[in-house]
C-alpha cells in the first residue's frame, strides 16, 4: 500500500481499508474471548470432589470399608469437622474394622456396618436392626453370638459383676439417657422409633440429662409414660 504524501487527502478507498482491518482485529479478539470462556465452562474442566465414607480410627493399620479410606484419628475432633449432610457414628463390637466413621446423612445401620468392614465371623447379625436410620454422634455396638444385645439387660440370674453391659446401659441394666442410642432407647416400654428420636433430639439441643426427671421435658412423655420409665433409666 502506497504511503500518502504529507498533506495528501485520504481517499474513500483508504478509509474503507483501514476500517476493514480494524473490524477484523475486533473479530479475532472476540473469537479468542469466546474460546477461553467455553474452555472454562466445559464439563470436567474443574476438579470434581466425590464424597466418600471416611473412617477415623486410632489404629493406623486399620483398612476401613471398601467404600472409604481409613486415617489416623489422633488429634481429630469430629465436632469441629462436622458439616451439614454427614453424621459421625462410632462402630464397635463384632465388626472387622471398629472405629469412628463419617457417613452421609440418612445412612442406616447397614451402611455403618459396611463402612466398618462388615460383620466379623462371630457377630450376631440379628442383634442389630440393619434398616434403622443412624443419628449423629451415635455409638453402634454389634454383639457377638451369645452376648446380650446392646441395650438389653443380662439375664435375671446373672451376677452383676461378671456381665458386660452394652453401650448405653448403666449399672443394674438401666438404660443411660446420656449415652444410649435409638436401639437402647427402644428397649424401654412405650418407646418406639419416634419417641426415641425425640429423646435424642432433646439431648442434642439441651445437652446431658441432669436427672431422670428431665425426661418430662421431652415432647410425648407424660406422667404415665414417665412412671413406666423412671426406674429403668439412669443418667
Amino acid at each position: 500500500m502506497a504511503l500518502l504524501a504529507p498533506g495528501a487527502r485520504r481517499t474513500p478507498r483508504t478509509v474503507r481499508l483501514r476500517l476493514g482491518i480494524g473490524a477484523a482485529a475486533v473479530l479475532v479478539i472476540g473469537a479468542l474471548v469466546v474460546t477461553v470462556v467455553i474452555s472454562l465452562l466445559a464439563p470436567g474442566s474443574g476438579n470434581q470432589t466425590v464424597a466418600a465414607v471416611t473412617a477415623l480410627t486410632g489404629q493406623g493399620a486399620s483398612t476401613g470399608a471398601a467404600t472409604g479410606a481409613s486415617i489416623s484419628g489422633a488429634g481429630v475432633d469430629p465436632t469441629s469437622a462436622a458439616r451439614p449432610g454427614v453424621v459421625y457414628v462410632h462402630v464397635l463390637g463384632a465388626v472387622n474394622s471398629a472405629g469412628l466413621y463419617q457417613l452421609s446423612s440418612g445412612a442406616r445401620v447397614l451402611d455403618a456396618v459396611a463402612a466398618a468392614g462388615g460383620f466379623a465371623a462371630d457377630a450376631n447379625q440379628g442383634g442389630v436392626n440393619l434398616a434403622r436410620p443412624l443419628s449423629d454422634g451415635e455409638q453402634l455396638v454389634v454383639p457377638k453370638v451369645g452376648e446380650p444385645i446392646s441395650g438389653e439387660a443380662p439375664g435375671a440370674g446373672a451376677g452383676g459383676g461378671g456381665s458386660a453391659a452394652g453401650a448405653g446401659v448403666g449399672a443394674g441394666g438401666k438404660v443411660n439417657l446420656n449415652t444410649a442410642g435409638e436401639v437402647e432407647l427402644q428397649t424401654l416400654p412405650h418407646v418406639g422409633p419416634a419417641l426415641a428420636a425425640r429423646i435424642l433430639q432433646w439431648r442434642k439441643d439441651n445437652g446431658r440429662f441432669s436427672t431422670v426427671d428431665d425426661l418430662m421435658a421431652v415432647t410425648g412423655i407424660g406422667a404415665k409414660t414417665f412412671d413406666s420409665l423412671k426406674d429403668l433409666v439412669t443418667v
